[in-house]
């Protein structure tokens, strides 16, 4: 049976964790669907493990479009998610939408974009026209040049109320999930108990409805230094299924990502 955003609503509601990865080719996505992950996530985080950047700001429109096509062709149940890359939500609604639809149209059933309140208006334009939005906020790394580097949100009070009231708004604007990245894990597990819809954590603690790592990340396969959040689920493993299995597992149980993953 197909994974909807309707199923991934039922888990939040009932506890279930989500596992996620993210997938940019037919291979993995069959891979990773026989592994039992539920979401696949076609991020711009393509152009740094595919492409070499060091950095997403590069990603086209036209790259994602092509790695959600491919991820479409070898997904058969999973829940397909295509990142808006830089440049293609910071604009008008309208201009917004023509690109959503196109990613839409290559396969995925929901499209994340970066931003909390500020992309309030854009969110509710794109799901009142049938596009459904993962709103992403925390460490939005489209802006890593505005926040000085990769570095922890939310850490003072100021900033976790600001991100409570991100959360909120682009709930109520009709965002139906929510990413939240590189935040403390309580602040993490408190916008999840006020969420209403399914939040997913990367490096934000094991108090999200579900969790979601760079592939190329947690089987250790990507060259340099690997954030605090990440798990090498390849070490020990006897094959990428396995590594995958287990990751799913450990999501599943709550086990990942323990205290040394977390902010």
């Amino acid at each position: 049976m197909a994974i909807t955003l309707s199923t991934l609503q039922n888990m939040h509601s009932k506890g279930e964790k989500i596992a996620v990865l993210t997938c940019y080719d037919a291979t993995f996505a069959q891979v990773l669907e026989t592994a039992g992950v539920e979401m696949l996530l076609v991020g711009d985080s393509l152009g740094m493990v595919l492409q070499g950047h060091s950095s997403t700001l590069p990603v086209s429109l036209d790259d994602i479009a092509y790695h959600t096509a491919c991820v479409a062709r070898g997904a058969k149940q999973a829940f397909i998610v295509a990142d808006m890359p830089f440049g293609t939500s910071q604009v008008s609604p309208e201009k917004t939408f023509e690109h959503a639809a196109r990613l839409m149209a290559a396969g995925a059933h929901m499209v994340k974009l970066e931003g909390g309140a500020v992309m309030v208006d854009t969110i509710s334009f794109l799901t009142q026209r049938g596009i459904p939005v993962f709103a992403h906020i925390g460490l939005t790394p489209q802006s890593v040049n505005q926040l000085g580097g990769y570095r922890v949100q939310g850490k003072d009070d100021k900033a976790a109320q600001r991100l409570l009231n991100d959360a909120h708004e682009v709930e109520q604007a009709g965002a139906g999930m929510l990413l939240l990245e590189a935040i403390p894990a309580l602040l993490g597990a408190e916008i999840t108990a006020n969420s209403g819809i399914p939040t997913i954590g990367i490096g934000a603690g094991a108090g999200c409805s579900g969790q979601v790592l760079v592939l190329h990340d947690m089987l250790d396969i990507y060259p340099g230094k690997k954030a605090r959040f990440v798990k090498n689920y390849l070490q020990g493993a006897n094959s990428i299924s396995d590594a995958i299995t287990r990751y799913v597992a450990e999501v599943k149980s709550g086990a990942f990502p323990a205290k040394e993953h977390s902010f």
